[in-house]
């Protein structure tokens, strides 16, 4: 009997509060809709186990740096924090590994065969900086929380968490939460916005044959943009320089094994590691606050915001461009970070719209893998400014 008490007092039971149970209920909806409805599997699947195994007392898988650091030698680290202090918090590591798969899974050739693409990703990072400033005016959290809060707005889920880390980690679990349940969302989300602002006339706008890209282009693509960008804005380089450099592994014709392991068995085993941890930061206590439901509303704010930039820059660009060159404005929604669900979203739209007459996917690509490093940049910016404004 003495050792079942024991057994008892010592088990997870014992150390159970309510903020456990219900964020075991959260985890237990990430992956329902993994599962069920397919939002974004590959991420919510992980994060959602993540999220449990870490609100069970005494399992010591929280991913946190709080009274964890080992006292000598014969301490352990928590695997999860662990993790979680060597490869995303104290370490810049697997947020740009993924950079780098993404790198080597994307093809430019859309944006390079229309450059002027590259200007709706831009203005599709425009609720990035409206929830920022709503974050810090409105909602009264700090600079550093809202510049993690605003890139939600990007629908980039290795940036936010790369920014978040870097400047508000206590807010990690909510705010990449937010971002991936957005960007798994992107099919029920932007359709309305897009419907909205565009006309009937406006979506059966059926763009021109994109120009041949050369070898050489795609080739200086990703060294020209990594070398003028990362000088210009130093913070960004280690996104934006493994996404390059991935990109270059898939291009160069003569690295296939690199890009295949960059784009397969390393994303893979990144994303596995990236999911849990994320999971792992949602303890309940730390979890289920006010703040969570504020960071929840401006991260559909900012995607919403972001979609609607790319929509509505597209058709300001249409008041100059000559006949026969106009935009699709639909394909401004694409202009956010998720590649290629965005691109998808905008191809279905608007082929239903026009009753499979105007089939705009690879004229949306261009905007879409343009989010990308937009958000990258984006991302940087914000670091820059923080820590010049900070001395």
């Amino acid at each position: 009997m003495e050792i079942l008490e024991k057994l008892i007092d010592s088990s997870g039971f014992v150390g159970l509060e309510w903020q456990n149970g219900l964020m075991f209920i959260v985890g237990g909806i990430l992956i329902t809709l993994a599962i069920r409805k397919n939002f974004e599997p590959l991420l919510l699947v992980p994060i959602g186990f993540g999220a449990i195994l870490a609100n069970i007392p005494g399992a010591e898988m929280v991913a946190n740096d709080k009274d964890l650091y080992p006292v000598d030698a014969k301490d352990k680290w928590p695997l999860f924090a662990f993790i979680y202090n060597y490869a995303v918090s104290k370490a810049e590591l697997l947020p740009p590994i993924i950079f780098m798969g993404v790198g080597a899974l994307t093809d430019f050739r859309p944006l390079l065969s229309r450059p002027i693409t590259f200007l709706l990703g831009a203005a599709a990072q425009l609720g990035i900086f409206f929830a920022a400033l709503g974050a810090f005016y409105l909602f009264g959290f700090s600079v550093k929380e809202a510049a993690a809060i605003g890139i939600i707005g990007g629908a980039d889920g290795p940036t936010t968490i790369f920014l978040t880390a870097k400047l508000a980690p206590h807010l990690l679990g909510a705010v990449a939460v937010a971002a991936y349940s957005y960007m798994a969302l992107v099919p029920v989300i932007q359709p309305p916005i897009i419907r909205v602002l565009t006309t009937q006339k406006e979506r059966e706008i059926d763009m021109p044959q994109a120009r041949p890209v050369s070898k050489a282009a795609v080739l200086i693509f990703p060294v020209a943009t990594c070398l003028i960008t990362v000088l210009f804005i130093p913070a960004s380089g280690p996104l934006l320089g493994m996404l390059m450099f991935g990109n270059l592994l898939r291009e160069s014709g003569v690295t296939q094994r690199l890009s295949s392991t960059a784009s397969g068995p390393l994303i893979n085993i990144v994303t596995i590691f990236l999911g849990l941890i994320v999971g792992a930061t949602m303890e309940g206590t730390a979890f289920l606050k006010g703040s969570t439901l504020a960071i929840l509303a401006l991260g559909m704010v900012a995607f919403c915001l972001s979609t609607a930039g790319g929509v509505v820059f597209a058709k300001l660009l249409n008041l100059v461009l000559p006949s026969g060159k106009k935009i699709n404005p639909c394909i401004g929604a694409a202009g956010v970070s998720a590649v290629p669900m965005a691109a998808r979203v905008v191809q279905s739209f608007v082929s239903g719209k026009t009753n499979g007459r105007v089939n705009p996917l690879m004229a949306a690509m261009g905007p879409n893998v343009a989010g990308v490093v937009g958000s990258a940049v984006t991302a940087g910016v914000f670091l820059t400014l923080i820590e010049a404004f900070s001395k």
